[in-house]
């Protein structure tokens, strides 16, 4: 969910409630529910396989099949700017990559 709207709910169901403690453990739960909404899965690149990078934006088939080439030639990839040592791979796909993955 939106950051804004899980706030709007939480001030609303304080509004509501006032002060007590059925409020409260409403509000922690708006707090935990947030907190977890905002995190987000990152695919490894160290172990994804070619279906898996194709759902990356940005990235069909033979992107996925070089990065896959790529990490069988080379070794793990160290940091996700690695990705760039792929042909055809620069620094604006990388830019959109870059919140969707991570090396383990």
């Amino acid at each position: 969910m939106n950051t804004r709207i899980l706030t709007f709910l939480a001030l609303l169901m304080a509004t509501i409630c006032g002060a007590g403690s059925a409020c409260a453990e409403a509000l922690a739960a708006t707090d935990s529910v947030k907190h977890v909404a905002s995190k987000q899965t990152l695919l490894n690149l160290n172990a994804a396989n070619v279906e898996q990078l194709m759902a990356l934006p940005g990235i069909g088939k033979s992107k996925a099949e070089a990065i896959v080439a790529y990490r069988d030639a080379e070794g793990p990839f160290n940091t996700v700017n690695d990705l760039m040592k792929v042909k055809g791979i620069g620094k604006k796909l990388l830019a959109k990559l870059s919140t969707s993955v991570e090396v383990r």
